[in-house]
């Protein structure tokens, strides 16, 4: 029996593929996942937490170590207490994990924060 069998490589995250295949053609697409949703998933935490980390600056100081690790824990207090919030960031650490959140957060504080985090996602 003749093997007419024809593999076709990708590079992951792209859903481009080109070439041409002559005669019957069986899709045995195996370990594929979404990083398109991933990111965006990531993107969209990473957005809304940037913005109550601005949003808190204002009220909290942040300066002394003290004053950062209240000011983290202020933050994780009012992610898990957000219904619309706290699922978002639970998602994006699941699809991106903490050190690329990390990256994508800009603030003085984001070492405490993260830091904080880890220990409510433990919990979580």
């Amino acid at each position: 029996m003749e093997n007419n069998s024809v593999n076709i490589g990708t590079n992951i995250g792209s859903p481009i593929v080109t070439g041409s295949v002559t005669g019957t053609v069986y899709s045995g697409v195996k370990d594929s996942f979404n990083t398109y949703g991933n990111q965006k998933s990531l993107a969209e935490a990473a957005f809304e937490i940037q913005q109550l980390l601005e949003q808190l600056e204002k009220s909290y100081p942040s300066k002394t170590t003290v004053e950062k690790l209240t000011f983290a824990a202020e933050a994780i207090s009012r992610i898990d207490s957000d219904p619309k919030l706290r699922p978002k960031v639970i998602s994006a650490l699941k699809a991106g994990g903490m050190q690329a959140l990390a990256q994508a957060l800009n603030h003085p504080v984001v070492s405490f924060f993260i830091a904080a985090l880890e220990d409510w996602q433990k919990s979580n």
